[in-house]
């Protein structure tokens, strides 16, 4: 479309005022119309904002090898998680099973190793080796008593007992040598004031010979004593636990034809023969 000069518009619409003419609707759109008195001029319309365009997706980087090849690793279920777990405990139950007790040694010997330790060792050491009081391992104890009794009688009297009695020394007589070393053997059993009961004194006295001197249960010369005085099925220590039995009514039922008597005074010890 072509614009008209504006003196040319102008020019006619002086014209058609000369003739009388009505004037150019085109003139009239052109010239704005005057407000009505009274009336708001309602402002132009604001523009709309225009939207920011949103940003790009961040484009995702690709894991590092080692991160991919976890991710593709097949996972552990956790029932299997749970196995692994208790694993070492079971390791740990099934050993102690496979592992064998502590050997419990009954009868005289399992009682007399105990109270060794607790009333003996202070004075003759822990493994009998001696101190205060004589020697006891190395077979030393059976070279002075070759006789069970001899030995039970003097634990329960005690050394000092012996030399108020005028007995110049105790068990053997080839010991005599020994004395009384200035040092007298507490008395254990009871009548002499002693904290031991007569079962008691067996069970040391068994633990002295056996477990300590190294008397050899199996042999021709022990054999038949450890039997009879020291084994579980020992009739005399049960006796002497019951009551039935006592150092001094020992009879040869249940010690045999050639026991020796014990007693609870001081007497004598019979020679080895």
């Amino acid at each position: 479309m072509t614009e008209i000069p504006e003196h040319l518009l102008k020019r006619s619409r002086e014209r058609r005022a000369a003739l009388g003419g009505e004037a150019d609707p085109a003139d009239a759109a052109a010239t704005p119309a005057a407000p009505t008195p009274g009336t708001a001029v309602a402002p132009a319309a604001a523009a709309a904002p225009v939207a920011a365009a949103p940003p790009p997706p961040p484009v995702a980087k690709p894991d590092p090898p080692y991160v991919a090849a976890y991710k593709k690793r097949k996972k552990v279920p956790v029932w299997a998680m749970m196995g692994l777990a208790i694993l070492p405990l079971w390791a740990f139950m099934y050993v102690r099973a496979l592992t064998p007790g502590p050997v419990v040694v009954r009868g005289p010997l399992g009682a007399g190793a105990t109270l060794f330790r607790g009333a003996c060792s202070s004075c003759h050491g822990a493994d009998g080796g001696g101190g205060a009081g004589r020697q006891l391992s190395d077979g030393q104890v059976l070279l002075t008593f070759p006789h069970i009794e001899d030995q039970l009688n003097l634990v329960y009297t005690g050394s000092q007992a012996f030399s108020i009695a005028g007995l110049p020394f105790y068990g053997d007589p080839s010991r005599a040598h020994l004395g009384y070393n200035g040092a007298f053997m507490p008395a254990q059993g009871a009548g002499f004031g002693g904290a031991l009961t007569e079962a008691q004194i067996l069970a040391v006295v068994c633990e002295e010979r056996y477990g300590i001197s190294g008397a050899d249960p199996e042999s021709a010369e022990y054999a038949k004593e450890y039997e009879t005085w020291c084994s579980e099925d020992s009739a005399i220590y049960e006796g002497l636990q019951d009551g039935s039995i006592t150092f001094d009514n020992i009879t040869t039922t249940a010690a045999g034809a050639d026991a020796l008597p014990i007693g609870t005074q001081p007497r004598p010890a019979t020679p080895k023969g």
